[in-house]
């Protein structure tokens, strides 16, 4: 069979789940509500169903009053039981898969439970639903004429008491169903090698092989392997390379500070971006038209949303509301329930809603991942953007970057300071510091209040960090690969002073 006729059968296929999607577009509180049920159901006798008696439990106000919003530490004594072989814990039916993840910061790691149902249901569910979407939207698409190029996490799959743990595209790919593993690159047995310094020669000499159509992987880490494709193949633009590349999806950090060097990369102007929203605990938005950054929340994945209003989180007067009492242009934290048996569980992101019909967001941040020592509220999403913007005014651009407080010291003013990594460092970085600072201003109405007249705040300040100096402090902790992300905005120094060690060590 040639391969238009598989990529004409392929697409058809995909496509049939249109009409499931719109359903869910359509009535998405009915949806919600019933899978909330049927979630309850399930787990009815498990150890957490009958602590909580969901039996019981016959609206959502109801489970609202009886279930706690809980964190992984709060939970954490349950995990470690079921991960030691116990069952019925809390999900109905047998769970031997614990994705192991550490997040930006933290580095005690965490063992998510990932069922049989939330890897069919969720996880290898919204990997069709996001080509079936991008197919719809691109009725040309030679997509199945070539390969996936994917970029996930290193780790191997580690048996432990008849459970296995590891990087959840480990699991993923020890899971992948055939058709998967034939329409991608590179090999399973690359994919999975341990050390990240072994594992990118090895990736780069499989792909460059290959006829690559699409690409998927985390912004930042993607850019180590291009841009080691390119130093490899001596090409000047990737289409040298993979001349049928028509998509990139992707996902993990924001896209905004690396839009223009992907533009480098790819330079044609067909050539679509399209994100997704997905971490250990679940599969949760993609996005659905082309040319946006707007994600549709997946209501059908065997999650049930709830979200936290960000001005009431963590005080005495905290809200949990759920998906029919969310408002435009706010920021929420999420907390999700599923079908790995996660209940009221808090993801620790932040979302912001751009439309309520269909349900549409933008990951804004993480709550741990905000700087708000003096009123400012900033968000990720904000220094995302600003940077992004001062980056296309002075013609810069950077590799990575983290921000964090300096604290008022007797009459001194607070301020915000920066270490940004670039690839090519602005002509003149005082005038870009100050650029930066105004267009902070310009995205963020608290920052800019505090900056006024330099009421609270001082102007930022900016390190210039040495070549590979993220790389070395993320080695260092052993996190170098697909997944690890750098922390962007801590309320505390402790990032910034071991960043600040390492560059004075090394002048």
């Amino acid at each position: 069979m040639s391969f238009p006729i598989i990529n004409s059968i392929a697409s058809w296929i995909l496509k049939k789940r249109i009409h499931q999607i719109e359903l869910f577009q359509k009535y998405p509180h009915e949806v919600q509500e019933e899978l909330l049920f049927n979630l309850l159901k399930a787990a009815e006798n498990t150890v957490v169903g009958l602590k909580y008696d969901f039996s019981s439990i016959d609206t959502y106000r109801t489970f609202a009053e009886r279930v706690p919003v809980t964190c992984y530490e709060e939970i954490e004594h349950l995990i470690e039981q079921s991960r030691r072989g116990a069952q019925n814990v809390f999900w109905n039916t047998p769970i031997k898969w614990f994705a192991k993840s550490s997040g930006t910061t933290n580095a005690k790691s965490k063992f998510i439970p990932v069922s049989n149902e939330a890897l069919e249901l969720c996880h290898f569910k919204a990997s069709k639903d996001l080509l079936c979407l991008y197919l719809n939207n691109n009725e040309d698409s030679q997509l199945f004429t070539g390969k996936s190029l994917r970029l996930g996490g290193s780790k191997q799959l580690y048996q432990d008491n008849n459970t296995f743990f590891g990087d959840l595209s480990a699991i993923l790919i020890d899971n992948m169903p055939i058709w998967a593993e034939f329409s991608s690159t590179p090999s399973s047995k690359v994919s999975q090698i341990g050390d990240w310094e072994k594992k990118l020669p090895a990736v780069v000499q499989e792909t460059i092989q290959e006829n690559v159509t699409s690409l998927a992987g985390v912004p930042s880490w993607m850019m180590v392997l291009l841009n080691k494709v390119l130093e490899t193949t001596g090409k000047n633009h990737l289409l040298e390379v993979w001349p049928n590349a028509e998509v990139y999806f992707h996902g993990g950090v924001s896209f905004e500070p690396y839009r223009e060097q992907y533009k480098k990369l790819f330079p044609n102007a067909r050539f679509l971006y399209y994100e997704i929203y997905n971490a250990s605990e679940g599969f949760f938005a993609i996005q659905d038209q082309n040319h946006s950054n707007e994600l549709l929340l997946m209501l059908d994945y065997g999650i049930f949303y709830e979200f936290i209003p960000m001005h009431t989180f963590g005080t005495a007067g905290q809200q949990v509301i759920p998906l029919d009492q969310v408002a435009l242009n706010q920021n929420y934290a999420v907390v999700i329930s599923t079908n790995s048996g996660l209940w009221r569980y808090l993801i620790g992101d932040t979302v912001r809603f751009t439309s309520l019909d269909p349900y549409r967001i933008i990951v804004t941040g993480r709550t741990k991942q905000h700087i708000n020592v003096f009123g400012e509220e900033l968000m990720v999403e904000n220094t995302d953007r600003a940077l992004a913007k001062t980056c296309v005014e002075f013609g810069c651009e950077i590799v990575d970057y983290t921000v964090a407080p300096i604290f008022m010291k007797e009459k001194e003013k607070g301020a915000h300071e920066w270490i940004i990594e670039y690839k090519s460092p602005p002509e003149d970085p005082e005038a870009f510091a100050r650029a930066l600072d105004r267009h902070l201003q310009s995205v963020n109405s608290d920052y800019e209040a505090k900056r006024t007249n330099n009421m609270t705040l001082n102007p930022l300040k900016i390190n210039i960090a040495r070549h590979n100096l993220f790389y070395d402090w993320l080695k260092e902790k052993d996190k170098l690969g697909g997944q690890h992300k750098i922390p962007r905005l801590s309320n505390d120094r402790k990032h910034m002073e071991e960043l600040l060690r390492m560059q004075s060590e090394t002048r």
